[in-house]
């Protein structure tokens, strides 16, 4: 069977590889500590379960609207309204199963043979996988740590050139954490009305913010109708599995979106979407407790981090990642995250996992409880303290 060629344009997320090589050492009896998918260890509250089993009893087991149920809809307008601050109608909402489904359906509708896209460097491994399957030009942005993982808008203009068509943004950011400033937004925003760009804004970590505010970028002046919002229920609501997210698109891309719905799943699960109402319209002191757990997680794996030599952390502002800087071990990070792996069974992620300027990075996911954090970055220790002080003895 020969296989189409835009297969060999097709990247993956690691990710699940990372996690998969990891179960394949804890079935030989290894303890392992994992620290490389990024989801919630929580369960989805009780109230949201309740709602979709509710629904499931009262027959919501069939083919809905394509771009969502009108509940849903209008309770994801009513939410972000008051969240993002600009005025969201439900007939600008597209329902989708997951967050994913945002990124692919922008790429197909907006991007033609060659069109340039934008997208941060470390980002979501996604992006530049559809952007290139598409036959895109994937423009890396570089996301460094000495800005605080925030984009710079000076650099990101100085990439643009007659063939850019979108900018991809991300706040709080994968893999980093890192939390673009209003003042980067306005920044952005004005490069994007100035060369007449479409921004794709992933704000799916938008609710699990420690410092600063969350701004979307569709609330600055003139850009609703130039931004796609991607968000979704995965991260905020430890609902990762129910596979439900949503866009908030400028109207001439609802019907688009639509279609391309029509032509891959026809719709969203029912009662998903059902939980997805009651998700935002019930109680969130659930939401907040686990923000807050994440807030006392981060600070211990920051501060575990730091003290390991060779391994320097910035305190990451959202999300749920830490992104630190492992050059004083002398090896990348993709090197070492092998040998936490395969030495002290600590599973984490290469930093080239999400782009060229991670080499020097591994990413953890501290969705994981403070007892097995603190385990790990003992574990952690033993391997990375004589690699840096081989590191620094050769200097």
């Amino acid at each position: 069977m020969r296989l189409a060629s835009r297969m060999g344009r097709i990247g993956t997320e690691t990710a699940f590889e990372a996690a998969a090589r990891a179960r394949a050492l804890e079935a030989t009896g290894r303890s392992i500590i994992h620290l490389e998918i990024g989801e919630p260890d929580f369960d989805t509250p009780s109230n949201i379960r309740e709602a979709a089993k509710r629904a499931l009893d009262r027959g919501a087991t069939h083919y809905t609207s394509t771009v969502g149920i009108p509940e849903l809809r209008t309770a994801i307008a009513a939410d972000a309204t008051v969240r993002k601050h600009f005025a969201v109608s439900p007939d600008r909402v597209v329902v989708v199963p997951g967050g994913k489904p945002v990124m692919f359906f922008t790429m197909l509708a907006l991007i033609e043979e060659g069109d340039e896209v934008i997208y941060p460097d470390p980002g979501f491994p996604i992006y530049e996988s559809m952007i290139n399957y598409v036959g895109g030009t994937a423009v890396p942005c570089p996301i460094r740590q000495e800005n605080a993982f925030r984009l710079d808008p000076a650099e990101m203009a100085s990439l643009v050139t007659p063939r850019t068509k979108l900018v991809i943004i991300n706040s709080p950011a994968n893999p980093t954490g890192g939390v673009s400033t209003r003042e980067d937004l306005e920044q952005i925003a004005a490069v994007a009305r100035e060369h007449d760009l479409i921004v794709m804004a992933d704000e799916i970590y938008g609710r699990i913010l420690y410092e600063g505010e969350h701004v979307s970028i569709a609330s600055l002046p003139d850009m609703v109708d130039r931004t796609i919002v991607l968000d979704g229920f995965s991260k905020t609501y430890a609902m990762t599995g129910w596979r439900l997210g949503y866009a908030i698109v400028p109207e001439k891309l609802v019907m688009p979106f639509s279609r391309l719905l029509v032509n891959s799943v026809s719709c969203t699960n029912a009662a998903t979407q059902w939980a997805g109402v009651e998700a935002l319209t019930g109680p969130q002191d659930a939401v907040l407790a686990m923000v807050e757990e994440f807030r006392a997680r981060r600070d211990l794996i920051v501060d575990g981090l730091n003290a390991i030599p060779g391994v320097s952390c910035l305190r990451p502002s959202g999300a749920f990642y830490a992104f630190p800087d492992i050059s004083g071990t002398g090896l990348s990070g993709a090197e070492l995250a092998d040998r936490l792996l395969q030495e002290s069974g600590v599973s984490a992620l290469a930093g080239t996992a999400f782009g060229h300027v991670g080499r020097n990075h591994l990413r953890f996911s501290y969705a994981n409880s403070r007892e097995n954090i603190v385990e790990a970055m003992k574990r952690m220790r033993a391997v990375v303290e004589p690699l840096a002080a081989k590191a620094a003895a050769g200097r």
